[in-house]
């Protein structure tokens, strides 16, 4: 039987490709990590309050709506569910993707026209750069495609660049919307929005929705679900395990991925087949799980 001490070692001298990707793979029977922390659509869970913000971006999206906004907290899965709708989104349907957006209304535009895969020179003036994003938009409309801007962490642009995208979508074709805008960012970006000043932009918002943490019950589905998707069947972690990492991340789904990474991590140096309570536990206890301050409370049930 290999001891704890060979595990150990194996941690550290294994080459860096083994020890990230198949540090534990194997012990467990998984195909892949499930508790990634990159985005994968392919390991979507949907919880009701997932479903709802999804339906609420296919219905921008399909309905035409000048602007959808999905908040949410930090980690609550915004952007997988971001990530899903442009790989189901068919050819009539032209997107840019635009992440972390800042700068001058001329950097902003050129950031767009980036996006889209067009022309965009630093000595072009700002009439020759918007000039050519409403060729560029009244020629796809002309081909039969929907231009779909959609802005992630998008908290981080300010009142005027909120603003300069609002004039962005009055370029039209008669009645037609040319252009539309999606905003993904944090709760912060919904408190922007809702200020006396930018009412004019509130009313060009078609659809809305705030993304929250999981409940416990939700959690519950969360973990074995992702891990029957990489490839187990079987219980991995006790259901105590899973009330402690409930309590410590909030239910916020990137924090329950670090903290159920890490027990892993450990379960399998210790030559375990099941993550306990002592498991967890003992991950909290060495510090290694550093986003635990960054947790707060869940604050919505999934009935």
């Amino acid at each position: 039987m290999t001891t704890t001490r060979t595990r150990s070692r194996y941690m550290f001298d294994a080459p860096a490709s083994a020890r990230t990707a198949d540090i534990y793979t194997e012990h467990f029977g998984l195909t892949a990590r499930p508790f990634a922390l990159t985005p994968d659509p392919d390991f979507l869970f949907w919880p009701q309050s997932h479903q709802r913000a999804y339906t609420m971006l296919e219905y921008g999206v399909h309905a035409h709506a000048p602007i959808t906004l999905i908040t949410g907290e930090v980690g609550a899965g915004k952007t997988t569910l971001l990530l899903h709708l442009i790989r189901s989104l068919g050819s009539e349907v032209r997107v840019g993707l635009i992440s972390n957006p800042h700068g001058s209304r001329a950097e902003l535009l050129r950031w767009v026209l980036h996006a889209l895969e067009q022309p965009a020179e630093i000595e072009e003036s700002y009439v020759d750069l918007f000039s050519r994003f409403q060729g560029f938009l009244l020629s796809e409309y002309a081909a039969g495609r929907n231009v779909v801007l959609i802005f992630d962490e998008a908290q981080n642009l300010s009142a005027e660049a909120l603003e300069e995208l609002r004039m962005f979508i009055n370029i039209n074709s008669g009645k037609d919307e040319v252009l539309q805008l999606v905003l993904i960012g944090q709760p912060e970006l919904r408190d922007l929005v809702s200020r006396p000043d930018m009412r004019q932009f509130a009313q060009r918002v078609a659809a809305s929705y705030h993304l929250t943490a999981m409940d416990l019950k939700t959690v519950r589905g969360y973990i074995p679900h992702r891990l029957k998707v990489a490839g187990c069947n079987r219980r991995i972690f006790s259901s105590t395990a899973v009330n402690l990492i409930y309590e410590v991340t909030g239910g916020v789904p990137r924090l329950v991925n670090q903290l159920c990474d890490l027990s892993l991590v450990y379960a399998f140096t210790k030559g375990k087949q099941v993550v306990s309570l002592a498991t967890v536990q003992q991950v909290l206890d060495d510090g290694v799980f550093f986003s635990a301050n960054a947790a707060s409370p869940a604050n919505e049930t999934v009935e």
